[in-house]
């Protein structure tokens, strides 16, 4: 895979890239990590322009998209909904094509996935899906990232996502391992797994791959884990469900006991963040020794540089 051939490339879903693409995306945000560590400064972006819409708030996402575009010398430009015409006097379609004239590129996060896709059809640049309600890429390249800087590989490692496996970090993993050869086990209680329609996509991806999808509601499947990883409980736009989650939940709570029955000392922990600290993770392995949490959120910025300059002309 070369940068050539990912060129105006919009990234909406790892479903749409073969892994040696993701492979050449992983390698080259270490790269530009690297870079960053040097103190080298790079203008790669200048004269290029980025439309950032938001219609779910964001800490990580926003601050990685507008601090890797800008430091490239790019200008990053920040929408909410209270600032322009998304889907309301405006049809998305036309909001599109005006924002692809304007823009080198469009970043959105919010609910629907549909919302992302249009933008891509009609607005003639490449889109980034910053978080939808069904899928959350840069985050999950990050993770991977994350877990190859702590053992060099990730092929063959168990990463273990305990908590609400049908949420849009899960449904992504679930992706992302699948065409890596990453070995991942979703523990969850039945209500809360990936849905069906999914798993039968990545069935084949990761029969190719050689990665193992399992899905079990048993904790003390974590035996082995490399990585164990959890995220809120209930996500944004699901804050009605928050009680029902709380006590759906609670058995998931990923603590230090439910570190210590993996049986190895090496085993990190994730988190996308935010975490609710004593929901589904005690402070004392948020913060402790065996967390990667605040690596990943670093990386939040060297995978999406990484995928803008890989996909911008420039």
């Amino acid at each position: 895979m070369t940068e050539k051939q990912l060129k105006g490339r919009s990234l909406l879903t790892w479903l749409d890239y073969e892994a040696e693409d993701i492979r050449y995306l992983l390698d080259l945000a270490k790269t530009v990590k690297a870079q960053s560590k040097n103190g080298e400064i790079h203008q790669r972006f200048t004269g290029k322009t980025i439309a950032l819409l938001f219609e779910k708030r964001s800490t990580r996402t926003r601050c990685a998209f507008e601090t890797a575009f800008g430091e490239e010398g790019g200008c990053p430009v920040f929408l909410s909904t209270d600032d322009i015409q998304l889907g309301a006097k405006e049809s998305l379609e036309d909001t599109a094509r005006v924002l692809g004239s304007m823009f080198s590129a469009i970043q959105f996060r919010g609910f629907k996935q549909s919302t992302a896709e249009t933008l891509a059809k009609y607005s003639g640049v490449p889109v980034y899906n910053g978080l939808t309600d069904d899928y959350h890429p840069t985050q999950a390249l990050a993770d991977i990232m994350t877990m190859e800087e702590c053992f060099g590989s990730d092929k063959g490692k168990k990463l273990c996502y305990v908590g609400d496996g049908r949420n849009n970090v899960a449904r992504s993993l679930l992706v992302i391992c699948s065409k890596l050869g990453v070995n991942f086990t979703v523990i969850s209680p039945a209500a809360l797994v990936p849905d069906h329609a999914l798993v039968e996509k990545c069935a084949p991806l990761s029969a190719a791959s050689g990665a193992k999808i399992h899905f079990t509601d048993k904790i003390d499947e974590v035996e082995g884990a490399d990585a164990i990883y959890t995220d809120v409980w209930a996500s944004m736009g699901e804050e009605d469900k928050k009680a029902e989650r709380v006590k759906l939940l609670s058995p998931y709570q990923v603590n230090q006991s439910l570190m210590n029955k993996t049986g190895r000392k090496e085993t990190i922990f994730l988190h996308c963040l935010p975490a609710v600290k004593g929901e589904e993770v005690t402070h004392d392995v948020i913060d402790g020794p065996q967390s990667q949490a605040w690596v990943q959120a670093e990386n939040r910025k060297h995978t999406i540089k990484a995928i803008m300059l890989a996909t911008l002309d420039r």
